[in-house]
């Protein structure tokens, strides 16, 4: 049966709208990478000096404070979190933050890894952010600042106390560079480069505040450290990996592409640019959402709404009358019918979230080409569901 809802006509220029790794930016070629330092040692004056021109270019873009420490880690956003929560966790009691898929797994290495045994779990209900108000000064807070896989952001810093005892650990991938982050809340910050730079996998950054370095030479893990956390020598922080030194072997190729993202970012205007960027994507989608009746955020209120990882749930009755196993298969059908079309690709949500279209909005996404898109999500819809306009 064919929909009578017609065919858009016109295309989105660029089709890649996933959620991670994610669109290259806009005018990207590859003869961007053709001054890697390929076939040198990450460890030679002209390696080191490429690591340390990501690790600068980084501190100035994002205005992160000169007494802050930055280092390039291994295993993208996952590694540099890790290597957080087993080097700083251990001498306060946890609170932690849970509204998506990644807040749960650092919830689990947490309880069931590192086995602390102090540890308060406070989640939000679906749609939701929690109450951040249970959570307390005097404790190491773990958190995500934006949830990827349910497209809810925290909104604001106001919770987190100026005078606070214990130590702020936050997952900021997909907020970082998209939305102001607020440095002097956060202890311990860490972030990918395939999202918002739109960059390639496996490199982490980690960013850790006075405070938690004081932590990193004051107490000692009960646990075996694996190397690639190992942040302290004899007890003292280990300055060279934080001077582009890293533990282990970067990919120079990928080095390149980190220096031309930031590079990009900077010539359209720096951070404020890429704010908006992400912002107006948003709200173009919400100026497209509110007119419908079959699909809504997942964020049921404005201000938590993610302007980077922007799910959307199918609302309509036919849908919700399908199991969770066939609403899954329903999306990725309107997902499957777009990437035929060549019109977008990789737009179904996270495996182990909640079934709904997830559109990435960050920087290096035109908003321009998110509008062209919207029509033709619905014009999916309409076919898969054979629904007459």
């Amino acid at each position: 049966m064919m929909p009578i809802i017609p065919k858009p006509k016109q295309k989105p220029l660029c089709p890649f709208f996933s959620s991670g790794p994610t669109s290259k930016r806009p005018g990207w070629t590859i003869d961007v990478l053709k001054n890697a330092a390929l076939g040198r040692s990450h460890r030679s004056i002209s390696a080191k000096a490429k690591i340390n021109e990501v690790l600068q270019k980084t501190r100035q873009l994002l205005q992160i404070p000169d007494d802050y420490l930055i280092a390039l880690t291994p295993a993208s956003d996952t590694g540099a979190f890790e290597t957080c929560l087993w080097s700083l966790l251990g001498p306060k009691p946890v609170d932690i933050l849970v509204w998506d898929v990644f807040g749960q797994v650092w919830q689990v290495d947490i309880t069931t890894q590192l086995k602390l045994p102090d540890v308060g779990i406070i989640e939000g209900p679906k749609g939701y952010l929690p109450d951040f108000k249970q959570t307390n000064s005097n404790h190491d807070i773990v958190f995500c600042w934006n949830g990827t896989t349910s497209g809810l952001i925290v909104p604001d810093s106001n919770w987190i106390a100026e005078n606070r005892e214990g130590l702020t650990l936050c997952d900021i991938t997909s907020a970082v560079f998209a939305v102001d982050i607020p440095w002097h809340k956060l202890d311990a910050s860490s972030f990918s480069w395939q999202k918002c730079m739109g960059g390639e996998a496996q490199h982490g950054i980690l960013v850790l505040s006075p405070k938690a370095q004081k932590r990193l030479e004051s107490y000692t893990p009960l646990w075996p450290m694996p190397r690639l956390f190992r942040l302290t020598q004899n007890g003292k922080i280990n300055r060279k990996i934080f001077e582009g030194d890293t533990i282990n072997t970067p990919s120079l190729l990928v080095i390149e592409d980190a220096i031309d993202a930031l590079n990009w970012m900077v010539s359209i205007g720096g951070l404020e640019a890429t704010k908006k960027r992400s912002a107006t994507s948003l709200d173009i989608i919400s100026n497209w959402v509110k007119d419908k009746n079959w699909i809504a955020f997942n964020a049921q209120k404005i201000e938590s709404r993610s302007p980077t990882s922007i799910c959307l749930n199918i609302i309509d009755k036919k849908f919700l009358a399908f199991s969770r196993e066939e609403q899954f298969s329903k999306i990725a059908s309107i997902a499957q019918l777009l990437e035929d079309e060549n019109v977008a690709f990789d737009i179904k949500g996270h495996a182990f979230g909640d079934p709904c279209i997830r559109l990435w909005g960050g920087p290096t996404i035109d908003p321009s080409n998110m509008a062209l898109l919207l029509p033709w999500i619905e014009w999916a819809f309409a076919s898969v569901f054979e629904i007459q306009h």
